[in-house]
């Protein structure tokens, strides 16, 4: 067995706003803690190289790739999961324009998507569809295609700087 997983690493982090101590092994990866030893399953692991975005969680305010960090980096840090977001209401809104927009389909990539698009939300005003798509460009979607994903996150900027709908 690989001793980085043989190893044992205590950690102490805050997970959707609720403290979590664990003794993980020293080579989990945060997406897999996530889901197999907290039960969140929003966060897929699929490449497991960081380029699909399907692992993309907020940790210390941040997207990041959820497969290329280690649970044990995670130790002191806030994470936020599609899980924590959508119980919080903090991608409601985004949530309804992706159904509105048929800007799902499967739904693997959903979770990475509303994620990211939240984050650039949170920069506020009204970003351009190239700015859109560049920002989202980390996150592949194989059913829905990107421009009804656009279409959503566009929609949801223009509301919420009372810009109406696109």
């Amino acid at each position: 067995m690989n001793e980085a997983f043989r190893d044992k690493v205590d950690i102490s982090l805050t997970v959707n706003g609720e403290p979590v101590e664990a003794r993980v092994p020293a080579g989990q990866h945060l997406t897999d803690f996530l889901r197999l030893e907290l039960g969140l399953t929003g966060a897929h692991a699929s490449c497991e190289h960081g380029v699909c975005g399907a692992c993309t969680v907020q940790v210390d305010g941040a997207p990041i790739r959820g497969c290329l960090m280690l649970a044990p980096q995670a130790d002191g840090a806030e994470v936020w999961t599609v899980e924590g977001l959508s119980d919080t209401d903090a991608i409601k809104d985004l949530q309804e324009a992706f159904v509105a927009r048929n800007a799902l389909q499967c739904g693997f990539c959903t979770p990475g998507m509303l994620v990211a698009a939240k984050d650039l939300l949170s920069r506020g005003g009204i970003p351009s569809r190239q700015e859109i798509r560049e920002h989202m460009s980390g996150n592949y979607c194989r059913c829905t295609g990107y421009e009804a994903i656009v279409d959503a996150v566009e929609t949801v900027a223009r509301a919420r700087a009372g810009k109406g709908a696109a």
